[in-house]
């Protein structure tokens, strides 16, 4: 659309654009190989099936695609775009942008405080549920109505109980009649526990081995596997009524369960989420300084993107857990959230954050070394970047959005989640937040401390630029 010939505009496009699809394939790819870090072995597939397809596209995006863009031409634009192009030459300036998109840069380049600001406090409104997210299984009380899975358990909870679907499982050796009576007495403190309805008699197997026997009792909650108080009376009994039960007894009785096994594994994923999370921001900081050269900006794009990601837990727990417009999206029962969902929720949010990042950057860097002003270079930026981004967003929200349309609970929370991550980090995050907060840092953006300047690998990601001499920086 600048006027330039067919192989030139290719080469140009992936001299450019071409350099930041590279980098922010690789931001992804750490993003979701960082799933490795939290030792969770299912995970692992997940992680390098999806940094695969990521790597794939990126290839094919390097180089099947200007192929095909060398062959179809002009004939990529619109009729109106190239009889622009035939009347004077250029469709559109070689920089910056026109339409919506120019007008809004220039309202976050002229009131950079009032729109971060009130943008900031959008996204921190929304995330405010996830200061009381709760990780655990949902059972199958939260499956959709008339399914098998949810009658059954409507029918064994209307029988037995609610606890009847997840009991809790007391299992211990036993060798000889003493031992057997301690785990008696567990049982029975057990059962006398706080929100229990019930518990079996103790069922003793004998090993044929001749190694000693196995007792095993179930102990029925109150409440519902997926319930907070089973929660409760889970840690009550490990913590509590069975160790002072079998003090001094010689057995050691142990609390199991698919219950149990289910709130296991969310307590090992909330463990290790911090060192996950601590690794990928960890790796994309010092890419993202050595491609852009400077402190601030990876600090800035590590910040936000965990701001989105909180946001987006934000709306799962809202909806899913709470109860919040649930009706809209057609969640019979609210529930706690899946261990699982917010680690590879974060992995695909952080990488689709630094995606966008790299793209508006890396533009803002080319204008900020193009004219060496740094309010010029971002509104030139934010107007040239701003339909690309969000066009590549819409794609996702409608991909994402389209789980919501399934009857499992697992994906339309995974699919409303992702989709309302995009949504704000795209239109809110990328387009006025980043761009307002880079406007007040002014000449700081570009500031590399002279130690790292000279340690640091030089990686560029905007090739040729105009007047590429660094710009003058602040001093101190």
């Amino acid at each position: 659309q600048a006027g330039k010939p067919v192989e030139e505009a290719i080469v140009d496009a992936l001299d450019t654009s071409g350099r930041a699809v590279l980098f922010a394939g690789i931001t992804v790819c750490i993003a979701l190989l960082g799933m490795f870090a939290l030792g969770v072995s299912f995970l692992y597939g997940v992680a390098v099936a999806a940094s695969i397809a990521v790597a794939f596209t990126v290839i094919a995006a390097l180089t099947i695609l200007p192929a095909i863009l060398s062959f179809i031409g002009t004939r990529v634009l619109s009729r109106r775009q190239r009889r622009a192009i035939g009347d004077s030459g250029a469709a559109l300036p070689e920089t910056g942008g026109t339409g919506f998109w120019q007008r809004w840069a220039d309202i976050v380049s002229r009131r950079p405080n009032l729109v971060g600001a009130t943008a900031t406090l959008l996204v921190l409104i929304i995330a405010v549920p996830f200061l009381t997210m709760r990780l655990g299984s949902a059972d199958a009380g939260s499956d959709p109505a008339g399914t098998t899975t949810r009658k059954a358990y409507d029918l064994l909870a209307e029988g037995f109980g609610k606890g009847s679907n997840g009991p809790l499982q007391l299992v211990a050796k036993v060798d000889g009649a003493a031992q057997k009576a301690a785990f008696e007495r567990v049982r029975a403190a057990a059962a006398a526990a706080p929100g229990v309805v019930s518990a079996t008699p103790t069922t003793v197997f004998p090993d044929r081995a001749g190694g000693g026997s196995v007792a095993i009792a179930q102990i029925v909650p109150t409440g519902s596997p997926q319930d907070e108080s089973t929660t409760t009376l889970l840690r009550q009994l490990r913590d509590e009524t069975v160790p002072q039960a079998q003090a001094g007894t010689g057995v050691t009785v142990l609390v199991g369960g698919q219950t149990a096994i289910f709130e296991d594994f969310s307590t090992v994923l909330s463990e290790k989420l911090p060192l996950f999370i601590g690794v990928v921001v960890a790796l994309s900081f010092l890419l993202l300084m050595a491609v852009f050269r400077s402190l601030l900006i990876p600090l800035t794009a590590a910040a936000m993107n965990l701001l989105s990601a909180a946001a987006a837990y934000g709306v799962i727990t809202a909806v899913f857990q709470k109860g919040w417009g649930d009706f809209l999206f057609g969640v019979d029962k609210t529930g706690p959230i899946e261990p699982f969902i917010p680690v590879m929720m974060f992995a695909i949010v952080f990488g689709r954050s630094m995606d966008y990042q790299v793209f508006l950057v890396s533009r803002l860097d080319e204008e900020w070394h193009r004219t060496g002003d740094n309010r010029e270079a971002i509104s030139r930026g934010l107007a040239a970047t701003g339909r690309t981004i969000t066009a590549a967003a819409a794609i996702m929200i409608l991909v994402f959005g389209a789980f919501v349309l399934g009857g499992d609970r697992i994906i339309k929370l995974f699919g409303l989640g992702l989709a309302s991550a995009v949504a704000i980090d795209a239109l809110i995050v990328r387009s006025a937040i980043v761009p307002a907060i880079m406007t007040l840092l002014g000449k700081w953006n570009w500031w590399l401390p002279g130690p790292l300047e000279r340690v640091l690998p030089r990686l560029n990601v905007e090739g040729d630029v105009e007047h590429r001499d660094d710009a003058p920086l602040p001093t101190g």
